[in-house]
């Protein structure tokens, strides 16, 4: 088995502390080290992992290479451009067609915060099995805490169990929910979080970006008939550019007939929001959570990550602010997911130094 991370994403939501040159997956948020180097470390830990490829941006890539130990470079691939993870990750599976089609593929986000390794390793090996063993696309569901509404969640079949309940078939992929549906998922014992995290074959994921992606497919068999050869780079430029962004939710998941999902037990964060950093830290005195210099008073529920600055909030509840020697956010924490829009705004005004 191959681990495949996947570290093209931007971080946007935890700007103004991610930036482009920086992103999210770089930083050194709950630890001494990086979420891509934690990631690295996670799979390298594992007894049947052979290989470790990466795939990011070019912009990003000499970066990992100087900063990420335990991947060689040469597994280091490019992407020419963002284009939303099927792409990204058929360009991996033709490159590891060309050694062994039969290549077990783990795939994994770059920045996921993931506690339980026991736990980690029994998914994915169930996942390999039925990899390995039916040509199963298998994503790893992790069995929720709470009514997340930050999360996407799969239905699973329990009529169709496998591996002694280990996995099931799949009802449904949701999308995020409102808190009463979330609800409803958590009561009825049949959903689970949709980590993002994936096992198959490199040849059944293909076969299945064929079926239900034929012009992606196309694109990535001419890419695929390049590797290893001279034209490698100039046929991905040329034909990369051709692709349309699209998920693997939606492009291949949502109408493969042989998906299935792992039941996972460990526990998980995509760390996709302030709020995500919050709820992880440990709270002062009325769930005040405070990275480097704040002082809250008169005030409960606030997020202050500060680098060097002195952070002081009086009298306001549930705020975030975020300092960086260039920029300071400040935002009600029910609305942190709406950071996009204020990269968005700094896009449109010019200021691309602080994006």
């Amino acid at each position: 088995m191959v681990g495949v991370i996947m570290a093209g994403g931007r971080g946007t939501r935890f700007w103004p502390l991610s930036r482009k040159d920086r992103p999210k997956q770089m930083l050194n948020i709950v630890g001494e080290q990086s979420m891509l180097q934690m990631t690295v470390d996670r799979l390298r830990k594992l007894r049947f992992m052979d290989e470790i490829y990466i795939i990011a941006g070019r912009d990003l890539a000499e970066t990992i290479s100087d900063e990420i130990d335990g991947v060689p470079k040469e597994n280091i691939l490019v992407e020419p451009s963002g284009k939303n993870t099927a792409p990204s990750i058929g360009l991996v599976a033709v490159h590891l067609q060309v050694k062994n089609p039969d290549t077990v593929m783990g795939v994994f986000p770059a920045d996921h915060l993931i506690v339980g390794h026991r736990d980690f390793s029994s998914a994915l090996s169930t996942g390999r099995k039925l990899a390995e063993s039916d040509d199963m696309l298998a994503t790893l569901g992790v069995v929720p805490s709470s009514a997340h509404t930050g999360y996407g969640y799969i239905q699973f079949d329990k009529k169709k169990p496998l591996l002694d309940k280990r996995a099931f078939g799949v009802k449904t992929f949701a999308e995020k929910p409102t808190a009463a549906a979330a609800n409803r998922f958590i009561a009825s014992g049949d959903f689970l979080w949709n980590s993002g995290m994936f096992v198959w074959k490199a040849k059944s994921f293909l076969e299945a970006m064929e079926l239900h992606m034929p012009i992606h497919y196309e694109i990535m068999a001419k890419i695929g008939d390049a590797v290893g050869t001279r034209r490698y780079k100039t046929t991905l430029e040329a034909e990369w550019d051709s692709l349309t962004p699209e998920s693997i939710d939606y492009g291949i998941l949502e109408h493969a007939k042989n998906i299935c999902v792992v039941r996972a037990e460990f526990t998980w964060s995509d760390l996709g929001s302030w709020n995500a950093y919050y709820d992880l830290m440990t709270k002062k005195g009325d769930g005040n959570v405070i990275k480097g210099e704040g002082v809250v008073v008169d005030g409960g529920g606030n997020l202050i990550h500060s680098n060097g600055k002195l952070t002081t909030i009086l009298g306001l509840n549930d705020i975030a602010v975020i300092n960086t020697d260039d920029a300071t956010l400040v935002i009600p924490r029910d609305r942190v997911e709406e950071i996009r829009e204020v990269v968005s705004a700094l896009e449109h005004a010019g200021k691309e130094d602080l994006l």
